[in-house]
């Protein structure tokens, strides 16, 4: 799977928003970022929905972190922004599932699954706080 901009933006968007000491609005966030204002907001409230960003209304208003960096961890952030797990091949998590239909017989099918799970554990281990 390669990772959407929507990903990268989501990403980029938290590190900017770790280091500041208030809430940071979606106009300041989008010119340093350099991307549309209107598809960042979209970005931020799913975050916010979701409990990783709080959004305050006002003249200070903005988004903050709801979690310390140490709490949120990449593999949240992508499914939540991605609306998926995170699946680098089209192979199912089981030889029941297979979309082939030759989950019985694959021979790369215990590769591809060890290989995921390396995936899964790497970015569920992984913080915000790691990556500040």
């Amino acid at each position: 799977m390669l990772l959407t901009r929507a990903s990268e933006y989501a990403l980029l968007s938290l590190l900017l928003i770790a280091k500041q000491d208030g809430p940071e609005d979606v106009d300041t966030l989008s010119k340093r970022l350099g991307i549309s204002r209107s598809f960042l907001a979209k970005i931020l409230q799913l975050l916010a929905r979701k409990g990783i960003l709080k959004s305050s209304r006002g003249a200070k208003g903005g988004f903050s972190l709801n979690k310390k960096p140490s709490e949120i961890s990449i593999k949240t952030l992508i499914e939540v922004v991605e609306k998926k797990p995170i699946v680098v091949f089209e192979c199912s998590r089981d030889t029941a599932h297979c979309p082939s239909g030759k989950g019985d017989f694959c021979t790369i099918w215990p590769f591809l699954s060890k290989f995921q799970n390396k995936i899964d554990d790497f970015f569920k281990e992984m913080t915000l706080k790691d990556i500040l």
